[in-house]
């Protein structure tokens, strides 16, 4: 858990750090940087999800994985949460929600969060989380720096989900194949560009959050194509 509990730390200092920088810049500026950012965010996600060996994996990932999401509401949940937390702890100009689910589903989703948790819990290993620390904190501070103190507060689901992965690591690491963690990642990368869309503030939002159970039924479907090869 010490892995999970230094990215979590990462994640809250950074997101202060920036939250203090915050109103410095010009409106103009901030803009700018936001959109500066939705891409790169978007480069990182695309560049992910084209390690996939199977478009048909990720397809069928996406499709099951949004179906499940939309039953469960996950999106639904953690934008209520942000709402309660903005209630208490935000200071009313609208962007903590938004802020909080962007950060908690960027730094949840990928390979990182995944392999670095479970060598973390297995082995005692913490090189993968707290390399993966000192690129979340960096990058909290550049999202609160523009978002607000929402970012420091996705520390919360990080570690919530970061360590339910740690403790369940002895029986998750046999099953996860290099085929596997390769769809995993690449699924994961395609809803990363997802939220690099949704930091566009454009009209139409992508559900990422409800898409989330795709990176684990990702698992499923690699096995299953595997006994099928011509796929």
């Amino acid at each position: 858990m010490l892995g999970t509990i230094v990215n979590s730390a990462a994640i809250i200092a950074g997101g202060l750090i920036g939250n203090i920088l915050r109103g410095r810049f010009p409106e103009n500026i901030s803009s700018t940087l936001i959109q500066g950012l939705s891409l790169v965010v978007m480069l990182i996600g695309l560049s992910m999800a084209l390690k996939t060996e199977n478009f048909l994996i990720m397809t069928f990932s996406i499709v099951s994985g949004a179906i499940l999401g939309e039953v469960m509401q996950i999106e639904e949940s953690l934008n209520k949460l942000g709402e309660k937390l903005e209630n208490r702890f935000g200071n009313g100009n609208g962007n903590f929600t938004k802020a909080f689910v962007s950060a908690s589903l960027l730094y949840c989703v990928g390979a990182m969060a995944i392999m670095g948790a479970i060598e973390s819990g297995l082995t005692g290993d913490h090189r993968i989380l707290f390399v993966k620390s000192m690129l979340d904190g960096v990058s909290s501070v550049v999202f609160s720096s523009t978002l607000g103190i929402g970012v420091a507060f996705s520390a919360v689901p990080v570690f919530l989900y970061q360590g339910s992965i740690s403790l369940a690591a002895g029986f998750i690491k046999p099953y996860l194949t290099d085929a596997i963690i390769a769809e995993m990642t690449a699924t994961g990368g395609l809803l990363i560009f997802g939220i690099g869309l949704n930091m566009l503030e454009g009209k139409s939002k992508v559900k990422v959050g409800n898409m989330l159970p795709a990176i684990f039924t990702a698992i499923i479907f690699t096995v299953l194509f595997s006994h099928f090869p011509q796929l």
